[in-house]
Parts: C-alpha cells; sequence; structure tokens
C-alpha cells in the first residue's frame, strides 16, 4: 500500500521531470542562454516558486540539465566500446577521452557543451559531469602508471581543454586538428608512452 509520504516523494519526482523536460524543450529551441526561470515555470505549468524551490536557481536548473545532457557521453567512456571505453590502453583512452572532449565544445548545437558554457567555472567544475572527468582523468593517469597527485594533474590536464582555453584559442585560428594533436602529445609526456 502507498503512503501518504511515498504519494508525496511520487508527486515531486513527476514535477521535477516536468519541469526538466519543459527546460529542455526551451533550451534546444531557444539556446540555454535565452531561457529563464520563468519561461521555464510557464512552460512546465507551474509557479516560478516551485522551480525555485526544486532547482534553487538558474544555475541549478543547468546543473540538472547538464547531467542528464552528459549521461549518454559518460556511457560512452565508462562502458563504451574502445578506445573511448575500457579495453584500450589507459594512455590511448585519455588521448580519445581529450579529443571527444576538444570536438564536443567546439561542435555547435551539442547541448552539454551548451548548457556547461553557461555555468560559472566553478560550478561547471563541481556538476556531476565535471566530477566524472575529473575523476575518469585522474583513474586514468594511475592505470598508465603516472607518479603524480593523479586529481590535481587531471584538474590541470582538464583546464587545457576548458571552454575558455578552447574558445581563445580556435579565435587566433587554431584548428580542431591542431587541438587534437597538442592533446594527443600532452598525454604521450605526461604518460611517458613513445
Amino acid at each position: 500500500m502507498e503512503t501518504a509520504s511515498d504519494s508525496a516523494r511520487s508527486d515531486a519526482a513527476r514535477n521535477r521531470e516536468r519541469l526538466l523536460e519543459a527546460a529542455r524543450r526551451l533550451v534546444v529551441e531557444h539556446g540555454p542562454e535565452h531561457v529563464t526561470m520563468r519561461e521555464v515555470a510557464a512552460e512546465a505549468g507551474v509557479g516560478k516558486g516551485t522551480l525555485f524551490r526544486r532547482f534553487g536557481d538558474r544555475d541549478g536548473l543547468l546543473l540538472a540539465l547538464l547531467d542528464d545532457a552528459e549521461a549518454d557521453f559518460l556511457e560512452a567512456y565508462t562502458a563504451g566500446p574502445p578506445p573511448l571505453g575500457p579495453g584500450a590502453p589507459a594512455p590511448e583512452r585519455l588521448v580519445t577521452f581529450g579529443q571527444a572532449l576538444i570536438q564536443r565544445t567546439v561542435t555547435e548545437g551539442d547541448l552539454g557543451s551548451a548548457l556547461a558554457r553557461e555555468l560559472l567555472p566553478g560550478h561547471r567544475n563541481d556538476s556531476g559531469a565535471g566530477t566524472a572527468f575529473r575523476a575518469h582523468v585522474a583513474g586514468l593517469l594511475r592505470e598508465s602508471g603516472v607518479e603524480a597527485d593523479h586529481e590535481l594533474l587531471a584538474l590541470v590536464l582538464l583546464s587545457s581543454v576548458s571552454f575558455e582555453t578552447l574558445d581563445h584559442l580556435r579565435g587566433r585560428g587554431v584548428s580542431e586538428e591542431r587541438l587534437h594533436g597538442v592533446w594527443a602529445d600532452l598525454v604521450r609526456r605526461v604518460t611517458h608512452v613513445a
């Protein structure tokens, strides 16, 4: 038998999904930079207060959308086919992972990238996706036999493929191919793979 608290949790989960779906539609249609909390609440058919109680603020909503948008990529690098997924040597996986991040960052229309660009770097780095990226890179460094502070080195490596860095380099005419090559060279140097 369903209790009142079970029913309330069920209603809350449905409301959360309805809010996220409304936000997703608006983000896809208009871009995340043009979506307001008022528009999301209206699209979902709820009061703005409900939206703020559920997500705190616009960044909270964007973080929830980002984690949803990154689910497929998370699956690809944790359980998908090699070389992005398990089964390839760790340095090769690290090269492929960074190159996938570069490609997603420079490709128009990638929902995860579009959402992440709207977040402050600290929020983006502390998001579920940002935390998973760092843990993945640190794990691949460890598996590669690199003797270092794996977590800090992962953060430093990932900063080289941040939106801010890549946007600056692309603005200076650096091609995606060159970025891929430099990432592969950086990984080879860090992991001491010839």
